[in-house]
């Protein structure tokens, strides 16, 4: 029995921070036809919120470190202000969307980073997926709406990265649905030169990305989105593309599509 599309969307900070940029996203990914999740990070607002609060924020290789008070601003950021202004966006579109952190119904359980060279904090990294309670509310028509937020079931949340929720999801589904995962972001997608924005890199395979990873040729930060798309891959996720929120409106514009 052929199975049902699934679109797994992420967005990130860019966007997320573009008031008219992200309305544009919601008005196009709420027409998006049949069953779709969306997952957002957030981390530039919750930078913002703690700034005025006065609250350092410290980031190592681009990562943030998660300490008891930064957790605050993260759940309250991410959860909380970020998460319902996306769903009522996606509501005032017609798109029945259902706000949701790791802990709601137990959909994403964490365990807390082990600290090796690094102690992160409160960053949690995913161990379970609960598929079949996300199942149960795409079929009643509602999409999720996930923040990068998870929880060990045990009272603690956790800061997850949005990235790994999207890939983690989006391979979890695969059991229900075939799923094509969608990393949104500002530029049209994996870029050979990065003072270059239209030098998009169209196809990446396993042995590409070897390379390209082995010669320095992509920027750090695209590494571990990279990661996860081939994660995704491995994990029967069909289709892994990286573009900018266009490619919701019209799939051939110029963007990067993943393959083993």
């Amino acid at each position: 029995m052929k199975k049902q599309k699934l679109i797994v969307a992420k967005i990130g900070g860019t966007i997320i921070e573009d008031q008219i940029a992200l309305d544009s996203f919601l008005k196009d990914f709420s027409k998006v036809e049949g069953a779709k999740i969306l997952v957002h990070g957030g981390g530039k607002s919750a930078t913002h919120l703690a700034s005025k609060l006065n609250i350092k924020t410290e980031m190592i290789d681009g990562r943030r470190i998660t300490s008891a008070e930064d957790l605050d601003i993260v759940v309250m950021t991410y959860a909380g202000l970020l998460n319902k202004a996306i769903v009522s966006g996606l509501q005032k579109n017609n798109c029945n969307a259902l706000g949701l952190t790791g802990a709601d119904a137990n959909v994403i359980l964490a365990e807390k980073r082990a600290p090796k060279f690094i102690d992160y904090g409160f960053v949690g990294d995913v161990i379970k997926v609960n598929n079949k309670v996300i199942n149960s509310f795409l079929e009643l028509g509602i999409t999720p709406v996930f923040c990068a937020v998870t929880h060990d079931g045990e009272g603690q949340l956790f800061n997850t990265n949005a990235d790994t929720i999207a890939s983690e999801i989006a391979s979890a589904m695969s059991n229900y649905f075939d799923v094509s995962l969608f990393y949104c972001f500002e530029l049209k997608g994996v870029l050979g030169d990065i003072k270059d924005k239209e030098s998009v890199i169209e196809h990446i395979n396993l042995e590409k990305y070897s390379k390209l990873r082995d010669t320095q040729a992509i920027a750090d930060g695209m590494l571990p989105k990279l990661q996860n798309c081939f994660d995704a891959l491995q994990k029967n996720v069909s289709k892994v593309h990286i573009a900018n929120a266009e490619f919701l409106r019209d799939n051939t514009i110029k963007h990067t599509t993943l393959s083993l």
